[in-house]
């Protein structure tokens, strides 16, 4: 299964984009599904993150700016992001747990969108 992230960009500071992420194949489990971010130099941190029952989690430093949302039927993720700053560049990742039959959940990656804010 292959997590394909879209929605990446160039934006100028206060600007907004949206990303969004869903698997590759359809018929799966899916956990909560979340994003993530890694700035050049800096280690990968969690941004946002939602269960299947909806309930969403932020960093502080997108709380207020960021939404997440999902949809379920489509085992579709998005983020919304609104106010961008140009500490939010940096590539983002979409990630995904996933029930394998033999293994359990396990994680899955997407393979990156890159945001840039700059003016």
């Amino acid at each position: 299964v292959q997590l394909v992230e879209s929605g990446g960009g160039l934006v100028l500071p206060g600007g907004s984009l949206r990303l969004s992420c869903a698997p590759s194949m359809s018929g799966f489990s899916i956990g909560t599904m979340g994003w993530y971010r890694q700035a050049s130099g800096k280690e990968r941190e969690l941004v946002a993150d939602i269960t299947t029952d909806g309930s969403e989690g932020y960093a502080d430093f997108v709380k207020g700016r960021f939404t997440i949302s999902r949809d379920n039927a489509k085992n579709t993720i998005y983020l919304r992001m609104d106010s961008l700053k140009p500490d939010d560049t940096g590539v983002y990742y979409c990630a995904a747990r996933i029930w394998e039959t033999l293994r359990g959940w396990k994680k899955y990656w997407g393979q990156g969108t890159q945001v840039t804010v700059s003016s």
